[in-house]
């Protein structure tokens, strides 16, 4: 079929479909949208949210010179230009024509230089005594034999900033460790062996951050002992559903991902003090968050957000800190909500101390929320 038929025939299954084809220009290319022809601009302003990352607010639509509003319906439209507005946007900012991920390279199993570190006897002998490995920036491919030899005796390891792709079956042989840092490295989904971490009975902090995990499996919530879970700047695009059996998780951090939607058994982990999802895909949160009685700490800036979950301020009597910059909610709206009060005191006290303790950057009061 050639390319004009190919055409031809998609406007007539548009043309019986009742829908029509509008094609809207964005940081360089062209986004296509099948749509009917009673919308209106603010609901194509919904449909280009998740496309472009730009919150409707943001956007500013053209056609035939002329800014469209929100009411106007698209029936003759066909061809509009997409202006986004600095700082309205979702998850890490704006999609652009070429913007490929920044992968680092992977080499094929068979070819790639299994790069060791040379273990020295005596630091070998310091790693059993202390507990402690520090391997971070030690440009290394795999995990040296030498630190699954010390096993029960490691209670720190960290691996932060090399080229690690593999975490295998065998870091279950730390069985006493407390503490793994994994961050920045080639981390991805079928390299990571949770089977092994599940080992792991005295684990409180994981940290995963700026690796190229795109999930978490359900096998995470056998890390019961875990406390502290940093798992940003990844490409996650859900969090498991059982999250909720870790009770003891005091700080969850999951920026700077793709979440688009949170469990409801969030609303499980009663420790939690310090959450961070900014810079995803969030367009609501669920009633549960209300239940953590003891957060202290949210960060939402950079969502899609439109409300919060209506008893947050009221239920979370300890919550201080709430960044919503770069949501649909406004500080008037965040002022609508009940308990916000009692939320608006335990803020102020809380800047009061810092200025007392002189803390840097806490002689700018930020209200936590947009003004409009």
């Amino acid at each position: 079929m050639s390319t004009r038929t190919k055409a031809n025939q998609e406007c007539w299954e548009l043309k019986m479909s009742g829908m029509i084809k509008v094609s809207v220009k964005f940081n360089g290319r062209s986004i296509p949208i099948d749509i009917s022809p009673e919308s209106t601009v603010k609901d194509l302003k919904l449909l280009l949210q998740p496309l472009t990352d730009v919150l409707p607010r943001g956007q500013r639509l053209i056609a035939k010179g002329k800014i469209l509003d929100d009411d106007i319906k698209l029936n003759g439209l066909s061809k509009i230009q997409l202006i986004a507005s600095h700082g309205l946007h979702q998850g890490s900012g704006p999609v652009k024509k070429e913007s490929p991920p920044v992968v680092r390279r992977i080499p094929d199993a068979n070819t790639r230089d299994n790069k060791q570190v040379t273990i020295v006897k005596s630091q070998f002998e310091r790693w059993k005594l202390t507990g402690v490995i520090a391997l971070s920036n030690a440009d290394i491919k795999v995990i040296p034999q030498e630190v699954w030899n010390c096993g029960s005796s490691v209670r720190f390891l960290d691996l932060n900033c090399n080229s690690i792709r593999d975490i295998p079956e065998t870091i279950g042989q730390l069985s006493s460790l407390q503490k793994l840092l994994l961050n920045a490295n080639c981390i991805t989904d079928e390299c990571l062996s949770w089977k092994g971490l599940s080992f792991l009975k005295s684990l409180s902090l994981l940290s995963l951050n700026q690796n190229l995990l795109t999930m978490l499996p359900s096998d995470l919530a056998y890390l019961t002992t875990l406390k502290e879970l940093h798992v940003a700047n990844n490409k996650l695009t859900c969090l498991p559903d059982n999250i909720g059996l870790l009770v003891h998780l005091e700080v969850l951090e999951a920026n700077d991902n793709r979440l688009s939607t949170i469990p409801s058994c969030i609303g499980s982990c009663s420790s939690l003090v310090e959450v961070d999802f900014s810079s995803n895909l969030l367009v609501e949160l669920p009633e549960t968050l209300s239940n953590l009685r003891n957060l202290k700490a949210l960060h939402l800036h950079n969502n899609g957000l439109k409300s919060l979950p209506s008893t947050l301020l009221k239920n979370c009597t300890q919550l201080s800190t709430l960044d919503l910059h770069g949501t649909e909610i406004t500080l008037d709206m965040l002022r609508e909500f009940e308990g916000w009060e009692s939320f608006d005191e335990r803020r102020l006290l809380k800047h009061s101390k810092q200025l007392a303790f002189r803390v840097r950057g806490a002689s700018y009061f930020d209200e936590g929320a947009d003004k409009n």
